[in-house]
């Protein structure tokens, strides 16, 4: 069987990209901001699973701020807020063998390594815990941060002070400056002590050591915390005031010398087969350990070799992890609700009869559309096999046709919405099927509303999903603008249940606080479809300041000519994401929600010189640039991500707009239109004398 990806074209792609990119940030924000997941490991997997390889065979459909550019959640109320100097990123999942083969032969590719040339790496057990960055002055532990959204993060010193096992002074010589970043996870005889104690006092038990060490961590009583045994492995550095080891080998020797514990199950290997024994062998060691490893970390040993793989979006290249298999189960599947989101998605959820799967109680699992059913012919009634890895919902893997029950019918999704009533339609190659209602559909209305007050939108305080709900329900919100006039029914507030003058003035100097937005920030609020994150950076560098982008929108509702080939040829960009920001902005009702909402706030204009470029960037830094023709000194990904590095803007098409290409050997039909256009033409190695290399 295959997922589907074989019949798709790209605007089908695209959407089924985006789809699930949004599907998975959720499922980040709950696992990293509120320790509470609401899918297991598996599921979470066959997620990323399913967009990797629809990444793989459509890259330039993908969501700029898609999983692989993405880590973390924004942080949780309640801690002073920690701004990493360098960001906390995670990892790409290798899921089998073919996926471990294919990131040693992408670190060759993209180091140019020549076959006889040898390629050390090293294999670690993967900590099931908490990321914390702790930094180190003068070899004092001057303060502890969690990951938090990758870059920011909460200060949780005064709790982290309390595990015996982080160094309140480091032994022997240390850097300066010296940030050691590791896991805080809790040992299964002190889970099993802390649940013992809390079944006694009547109070709800943890569902894993993971959360359970999150959970005590972000403890507002240090003493809490200290209660609570936790322990410390270290493996990684962010800042430092100078290189600490030359190989992570050497690394993980000197945090031992320090007095950091290390875990020790380690291994080297010189290709993927030896990655794959040092899985095999470390996944053996799992019955036996006291803590929770649910996979093995692989990293390219040479430091110097990690700084030129550098990052594809917010992952690692020089580093991947191979996730363990997961536990299965048998459950019988008793009904399937259907969804309605933002975008007017309506996405089938299994309800499951409960079942205990390593120890966690499991009852809901997503289904994500109706193809994934019909491939798998999931019915009501049906016996379905589920696999967990640790958390709560399952994914399910398949139906136990012979105990299929007689009579079970096939499930179809409504083709009206359950929610408004009006038509719901897959069009083209679309993979899911959304509700045509827009904005007079609740449900879409109500998860706009949420999308643009979250975290990655305007982010108000004190304006959460179930005050969004209540306000829109009793006609206090209609549409963005309106939060911004909330503050004219302040009397109106203040009957509310539950609202005192406290909470209100509260929430109104939140809202006032949000006067002034960046223009990225803004435009990812606004809720377009397939312009996430990412993408909203990408449009705010490009063009600066949401007047520029509105009249380049309305010079490419053609859908060609130059403002047309500006816009597709920005780099993750392309047609498809193009069509639907030109869509959105120059459809009247969405033309009048931004201009109310421009009369209510203000926003920032972007530097579309590409923040943090260097002097060393001279001439290059906000440039655009096309790379053409095969490379000699770099492969493309790597002078791509050399361009980005600097300042550069990498577009994909030669336009007017176009500053420098790029051309190797066999450079064709984009040089001779930069020679017609007269754009200026650099060879490799002008480009790298300039790019400083």
């Amino acid at each position: 069987m295959t997922d589907g990806s074989d019949r798709m074209d790209e605007e089908a792609a695209a959407r089924e990209l985006a789809r699930l990119a949004a599907e998975i940030a959720g499922h980040d924000r709950r696992y990293h901001r509120e320790d509470a997941p609401v899918i297991s490991d598996a599921e979470y997997d066959a997620l990323v699973r399913r967009y990797t390889a629809l990444e793989a065979r459509f890259p330039d459909r993908a969501p700029p701020d898609g999983p692989s550019r993405r880590v973390g959640s924004r942080p949780a109320q309640g801690f002073e807020k920690v701004v990493h100097a360098r960001p906390m990123l995670s990892l790409r999942n290798a899921f089998d063998e073919a996926d471990v083969g294919e990131f040693v032969q992408g670190v060759r590719r993209f180091l140019n390594l020549a076959p006889e040339e040898p390629l050390a790496m090293t294999a670690e057990a993967k900590i099931d815990g908490l990321s914390i960055a702790l930094r180190y002055e003068g070899g004092r532990l001057a303060q502890a941060a969690t990951r938090g959204d990758g870059r920011e993060g909460e200060n949780v010193t005064r709790n982290i002070e309390t595990v015996e096992s982080v160094p309140k002074r480091l032994s022997g010589a240390a850097p300066e400056i010296l940030e050691v970043r590791g896991e805080i996870y809790m040992a299964h005889g002190e889970f099993q002590r802390l649940n013992e104690e809390r079944e006694r006092e009547g109070l709800p038990l943890y569902a894993n050591p993971r959360n359970s060490a999150a959970g005590s961590v972000r403890q507002i009583d240090p003493a809490v915390t200290a209660g609570r045994r936790l322990r410390f492995f270290a493996y990684g550095w962010g800042e430092v005031s100078e290189r600490p080891a030359e190989t992570h080998s050497a690394w993980l020797e000197r945090l031992a010398a320090w007095g950091f514990e290390v875990e020790p199950n380690g291994a080297r290997a010189g290709d993927a087969a030896e990655l794959v024994a040092a899985h095999r062998a470390i996944g053996e060691t799992r019955p036996a350990l006291d803590y929770d490893i649910d996979g093995v970390v692989y990293k390219v040993d040479r430091i110097d070799w990690q700084e030129r793989l550098g990052f594809a979006g917010r992952a690692p290249r020089w580093a991947v992890a191979h996730k363990f298999p997961a536990e299965r189960a048998e459950t019988v599947l008793e009904d399937i609700l259907v969804q309605v989101g933002r975008t007017g998605a309506l996405t089938p959820v299994a309800v499951l009869r409960p079942v205990t799967v390593g120890g966690v109680v499991v009852s809901r699992a997503t289904l994500h559309n109706e193809d994934e059913i019909e491939r798998k012919d999931i019915r009501v009634g049906d016996t379905v096999v589920i696999q967990r890895a640790g958390d709560v919902i399952p994914q399910i893997l398949e139906v136990r046709l012979d105990r299929r029950p007689e009579g079970a019918e096939s499930f179809r999704l409504p083709e009206t919405c359950p929610v408004c009533g009006s038509q719901a339609r897959r069009d083209g190659g679309d993979v899911v099927r959304r509700c045509t209602g827009g904005l007079v559909c609740r449900a879409q209305a109500v998860e706009r509303l949420k999308h643009f007050v979250s975290r990655g939108g305007l982010d108000i305080e004190g304006l959460g999903r179930k005050h969004i709900e209540a306000f829109y329900a009793d006609g206090l919100l209609e549409t963005p603008a309106d939060i911004f006039r909330l503050g004219e029914r302040r009397a109106e507030l203040l009957e509310r249940d539950g609202w005192g003058e406290q909470s209100v003035d509260n929430l109104l100097a939140a809202i006032e606080a949000r006067r002034r937005v960046p223009f990225d920030r803004f435009l990812y609020a606004l809720g377009i479809r397939h312009i996430g994150e990412g993408n909203a950076r990408l449009l705010a560098r490009h063009y600066g300041s949401l007047d520029a982008l509105r009249e380049a929108a309305a010079s490419a509702a053609s859908r060609e000519g130059e403002a047309w080939e500006a816009l597709t040829g920005i780099d993750g960009m392309g047609a498809g994401r193009a069509e639907d920001l030109v869509a959105f902005l120059s459809d009247p009702r969405s033309a009048r929600i931004v201009e109310a909402l421009a009369a209510e706030v203000a926003v920032e204009e972007t530097a579309t010189e590409a923040a943090g470029a260097g002097q060393d960037a001279g001439e290059l830094a906000g440039r655009t640039v096309v790379f053409t023709g095969t490379l000699a000194a770099l492969s493309r990904r790597e002078a791509k991500a050399r361009a980005e590095q600097i300042g550069m803007r990498v577009v994909g098409s030669v336009s007017a707009k176009t500053d420098l290409v790029v051309a190797g050997e066999a450079a064709g039909s984009k040089k001779r239109k930069a020679e017609e256009l007269g754009i200026r033409v650099l060879t490799e190695d002008e480009w790298l004398e300039l790019a400083g290399r």
